[in-house]
């Protein structure tokens, strides 16, 4: 029952978040208590501890970023949604996958809109200069500094590996 919950939850999520960039809390918050509850019901307090500890892990692990600026709060809801449906283990391994997914996205994205030889170069002069700022000595002062997605495709992406494929 909660692989179907999940699965509802990450497709829904999915949807409103490319076509609004929004995650919504209609979405994230049932997904919570219907995780909390399910797993109370079917294993008592030993559920209440799995349920609890996936949702702090959930939170815990995007909390920073979220605090950064990184990303939205309904991103860190639905790892915590995660979480208190499938358990600490279940959220860690999908953040693995997640941060990979969403790394893998990033540099494409990057790739795209400075082109090529310009994130080749920036990436020389981060890795040479230790991250300085020397970087932007050769690159065109016009390009955007900043580059945004919906990071709400690698949590689904990266859950439904994690689904698929398991933990490591």
């Amino acid at each position: 029952m909660e692989y179907i919950i999940l699965i509802i939850a990450l497709f829904i999520c999915l949807y409103t978040d490319i076509k609004s960039r929004k995650i919504l809390n209609i979405v994230t918050l049932p997904t919570i208590v219907f995780g909390l509850v399910y797993n109370i019901f079917t294993t008592g307090f030993a559920g209440f501890l799995f349920s609890g500890k996936g949702l702090l892990v959930g939170l815990g692990l995007l909390i920073i970023p979220y605090l950064l600026g990184g990303m939205g709060a309904g991103d860190v809801k639905l790892m915590a949604a995660i979480g208190a449906l499938m358990g600490t283990s279940f959220v860690f391994y999908s953040f693995i996958y997640i941060a990979l997914i969403g790394g893998v996205i990033a540099l494409l994205l990057i790739i795209k809109t400075r082109g090529f030889t310009n994130s080749i170069k920036s990436l020389f002069f981060n890795v040479v200069f230790f991250r300085s700022n020397l970087g932007s000595i050769v690159l065109p002062k016009d390009i955007k500094s900043s580059i945004s997605f919906p990071y709400g495709v690698a949590i689904v992406l990266g859950s439904l590996s994690t689904l698929i494929w398991g933990g490591f």
